[in-house]
């Protein structure tokens, strides 16, 4: 029993063991890196310089007024709580891989990182439009994970800050169910180019937080699955052989039922 015990508890517990692994490793394991945009990633971008209006034609959802002061545009809908107005700012990386830039038309996005692709803005800008290079702002809106299958809450996960981790991600999905596998847990994930991983983790293992995939991408896909235990209380019988096994049950009592009376008057 004992021995049981000690093995169930490894099987449970995140990073066994982690403190043995030397500081010198730990600061050399691979940084977050920058992320990768791909096709249907939400960019908001932003155009800046000393003159602002010379700026103004190359941020989307920005016009100049008659008076010369800028202004922002804005879509207007109607729900049943009444009117409410959405920005238009954000540029989405279409299935070619582009996003449609003001004045300038098509710009590839796709395989590129955020400080790449606002090189490429820039360079589009200056100086064929402007006199000076102009600053530009990325960020990525829709950073997002999907967790599932043996999870509290499983569902897609979205992190402000461009970033998270696989330990965040299952912590944002409330943790492991205790009946869930940290030795086989399935890494999905679609690159920016069309390949696909698919990986196998144990999160268990302490040299997991060196791994690669300890730091997530955009649209990554977690799933954990059920232990052996989780699988065989989910077995269940089709609602026909319960059904006869129920009308069989009925007869054999009956049947026992009747015996018990003879054997009573005999």
């Amino acid at each position: 029993m004992s021995l049981s015990s000690c093995s169930s508890t490894k099987k449970v517990t995140y990073l066994e063991n982690i403190d043995e692994i030397p500081t010198e490793i730990l600061n050399n394991a691979p940084a977050t890196s920058e992320p990768v945009l791909t096709v249907g990633d939400l960019l908001n971008i932003d155009i800046s310089g000393a003159n602002m209006n010379a700026m103004a034609l190359f941020n989307k959802g920005k016009y100049i007024d008659g008076e010369g002061k800028i202004q922002s545009m804005t879509n207007s809908r109607t729900t049943n709580q009444g009117n409410y107005e959405t920005s238009t700012e954000y540029y989405l990386v279409d299935n070619n891989g582009c996003i449609k830039f003001p004045i300038i038309g098509d710009i590839k996005a796709a395989g590129l990182t955020k400080s790449q692709l606002a090189e490429e803005i820039a360079d589009a800008i200056y100086p064929k439009y402007v006199t000076e290079k102009p600053t530009v702002d990325i960020r990525l809106m829709n950073f997002r994970v999907v967790v599932g299958g043996a999870v509290k809450t499983p569902g897609i996960y979205q992190s402000k800050n461009e970033r998270m981790t696989f330990i965040e991600a299952i912590t944002m999905a409330g943790d492991l169910d205790i009946k869930g596998q940290r030795e086989n847990i399935l890494l999905y994930r679609l690159n920016s180019d069309g390949t696909r991983e698919v990986h196998r983790l144990n999160i268990n293992d302490k040299d997991f937080v060196l791994s690669p995939y300890y730091y997530l991408q955009q649209n990554d896909y977690i799933y954990v699955e059920p232990n052996k235990s989780m699988k065989n209380s989910a077995w269940q019988l089709s609602p026909a052989v319960g059904a006869t096994l129920t009308i069989v049950g009925g007869i054999s009592s009956v049947t026992a039922l009747v015996f018990s009376i003879l054997n009573f008057t005999k």
